[in-house]
C-alpha cells in the first residue's frame, strides 16, 4: 500500500473548486478493488490458504456492494481478513472539521456540521481523515448495549444546556455512527443479545439509526461486516433470522487444507527471529510434525470438532519448540543448536491449552491426548520421508538387533551436542541408515535425524522408551515390556492411540 500525502485543501470552497467527488463507502471499496485486480495487486496480503476459496467470495461481495459475514471456527483468520479491508479505502477523505460523525462536507448529517456550514459557508474548515481511522471494530459480548453501538441520550448534557431529549445535540453517539463513512466490524456476532441485534436492523436495511424512539434519524454511510462461529458451537446465542436475512453474503472460512499451507502460515505468524545469544535451526521435517499435530487433532474423535483447533496452536507449538532448544543451548553454553526430537514433547502446553475435549478425551486427560497426537503426528510425518518401519522392517533390522542384544541408549534433554552425538553413535547401524536415507548436511542434522529414527521406531511399537524427567532411555521393546517399567509416553496408551 503506497503512501499518499495528506491533501492541502482546508476549506469547503477550495474543496468545491477542486472538483472533488464524494463516493459512498461501498462504491469506494468496489472501485479500489477493481483497480487492485487490474493492476495485479493483492488486496489481502499475508492471508494464506484462502486464495481459491474465501478471497474470491469476499471480492465478489465487495463488487456487489454487499455487507457480509465470515462464518468459521476459531483461528481461521476471520478478524485478520476484516482488518485488511481498510486497505481498499481511499487514503484520505474530507470531513467537516470537529464533527463526531465524519460529516460529508457536501451532505452533512449532524446538526453541528449543518450549523457550522450555515455560519461559515465556503470558509467551513475541512480536515482529512486517513483510511486507518475509518475502520471501527467491536467484539460482541453479552453485556454490549445499544448505547455502546448506536448511542444514547445524555441527560447531564440535556440538563446543563437546557435542551429537550428530542434535540439531537443531547445525543452521545456510539461507536457505529462515529465510524460513519467507514467500515464497521462486529466480531462474534451471535454473542450479541437478540434485542441488541434488533437494533442493527435499521442500519442494515435503511442505513440510518434512531435513538430511544425519538424522531431523530441519521442516515449513515457504512460497510457493515461481521464474523461469527457456527451457531452449533456458540452456545451463548445465535444470529436472529431478520438480521441474518439482511446480511447480503455469508462466506465460510476454513483451516489450511494442506500441511505445507499450514507451515507457511505458522512460519509467518510465529516469533522465530529472536534477539538471543543462541541461534536455533528447526528442520523442515519438524515444522511438518507440528502442523501434522493440528491435522491429527482436527480428525480426532476425542477433540470437540465443533470447537475446532485454532491455527494459533501450531504457532505457539513452534515457539515452544524453539524455546526448548534455546534453553538447552544456553544451559550447555552453545551459541548454535538444532532442534531435536526430544524438543517436540515440550510443545505439550501449546496443545493442551488449545484443545476442547469431548467426554472421552476428558477421561484420558489433556496431557495424554496431547502426547498421543504428537506421537501420531511424528509417526505420520516420518512415514512421508522415510520407508515405513512396519513395511520395510529389514531396513531398520540392524538397529533393532542392537537393542535386542541388550543395548540401551540413555539420553538427556540438556546434553551438549558432542555428548549427544557420541551417545547416538553407539547404536549399531543407526548412523549409516540416516546417512543413506536423510543425507544430513551437518553433524547437528545427523544427530537430530538419528534420534528421530529411534523415536519413530518407538511410535511404531518396535522400540521401548522409558522417561524420567528430562532423561529418557531407548530399549528393546520386548525387554521393556518384560521389565514392567512403565513409560509416560503415548505408546503406553496403545488402545487409545489406535482409536484416534
Amino acid at each position: 500500500m503506497k503512501h499518499e500525502p495528506k491533501p492541502s485543501i482546508q476549506t469547503l470552497g477550495a474543496l468545491r473548486e477542486s472538483g472533488y467527488r464524494v463516493r459512498s463507502v461501498k462504491d469506494e471499496v468496489r472501485s479500489n478493488l477493481i483497480a487492485a485486480l487490474r493492476d495485479g495487486r493483492d488486496p489481502f496480503p499475508g492471508v494464506l490458504g484462502f486464495e481459491q476459496t474465501v478471497i474470491p467470495q469476499i471480492q465478489n461481495a465487495i463488487l456487489g456492494r454487499h455487507d457480509f459475514i465470515l462464518l468459521g471456527l476459531r483461528g481461521q483468520a476471520k478478524s485478520r481478513v476484516l482488518r485488511l479491508l481498510p486497505g481498499l479505502l481511499d487514503a484520505w477523505i474530507p470531513v467537516v472539521e470537529g464533527s463526531d460523525l465524519n460529516d460529508n462536507p457536501f451532505a452533512p448529517v449532524s446538526k453541528y456540521a449543518r450549523d457550522l456550514m450555515e455560519q461559515a459557508g465556503d470558509e467551513t474548515p475541512i480536515s482529512w481523515l486517513p483510511r486507518a481511522e475509518r475502520y471501527g471494530e467491536k467484539l460482541a459480548t453479552p453485556d454490549t448495549s445499544i448505547a455502546d453501538l448506536i448511542g444514547d441520550i445524555d441527560p447531564i448534557k440535556a440538563a446543563h444546556r437546557k435542551l429537550t431529549y428530542a434535540d439531537e445535540e443531547v445525543i452521545h453517539f456510539g461507536i457505529i455512527p462515529r465510524t460513519n463513512r467507514g467500515i464497521f466490524a462486529i466480531n462474534e456476532l451471535p454473542d450479541l443479545q437478540p434485542r441488541i441485534q434488533v437494533g442493527l436492523l435499521n442500519i442494515m436495511e435503511e442505513q440510518d439509526i434512531q435513538i430511544r424512539g425519538f424522531n431523530i434519524r441519521f442516515p449513515l454511510d457504512l460497510l457493515m461486516v461481521f464474523s461469527a462461529n457456527p451457531e452449533d458451537y456458540t452456545n451463548r446465542g445465535s444470529i436472529i433470522t431478520p438480521l441474518k436475512d439482511r446480511i447480503d453474503s455469508q462466506i465460510i472460512t476454513h483451516y489450511p487444507k494442506s500441511v505445507e499451507t499450514g507451515i507457511a502460515i505458522t512460519d509467518q505468524e510465529a516469533w522465530q527471529d529472536r534477539d538471543s545469544a543462541v541461534s536455533v535451526e528447526v528442520p523442515h521435517l519438524f515444522r511438518e510434525i507440528i502442523e501434522q499435530v493440528a491435522f491429527e487433532a482436527r480428525a480426532s474423535e476425542y477433540v470437540d470438532q465443533n470447537s475446532g483447533v485454532s491455527a494459533r496452536m501450531t504457532r505457539a507449538a513452534l515457539e515452544n519448540l524453539i524455546s526448548a532448544a534455546e534453553r538447552r543451548a544456553l544451559l550447555a553454553g552453545e551459541r548454535e543448536t538444532y532442534a531435536r526430537a526430544s524438543d517436540l514433547w515440550f510443545i505439550e502446553p501449546a496443545v493442551t491449552g488449545k484443545l476442547e475435549l469431548v467426554y472421552e478425551g476428558e477421561q484420558e486427560g489433556a496431557q495424554t491426548v496431547a502426547q498421543v497426537l504428537t506421537g501420531r503426528a511424528l509417526k505420520a510425518t516420518f512415514s512421508r520421508h522415510f520407508p515405513a518401519p512396519d513395511t520395510d522392517r529389514a531396513l531398520y533390522q540392524k538397529v533393532l538387533n542392537w537393542f535386542a542384544s541388550g543395548g540401551t541408549l540413555n539420553l538427556h534433554h540438556n546434553m551438549a551436542l558432542s555428548e549427544y552425538a557420541s551417545a547416538l553413535d553407539t547404536v549399531d547401524g543407526l548412523r549409516d541408515l540416516v546417512d543413506r536415507i536423510a543425507k544430513p548436511d551437518s553433524p547437528e542434522a545427523r544427530a537430530t535425524m538419528m534420534e528421530l529414527v529411534l523415536e519413530a521406531l518407538h511410535q511404531h511399537s518396535m522400540l521401548g522408551k522409558e522417561v524420567a524427567g528430562a532423561a529418557r532411555s531407548f530399549v528393546d521393546m520386548m525387554g521393556s515390556m518384560l521389565s514392567g517399567i512403565g513409560s509416560a509416553d503415548p505408546d503406553e496408551f496403545d488402545e487409545f492411540d489406535d482409536e484416534l
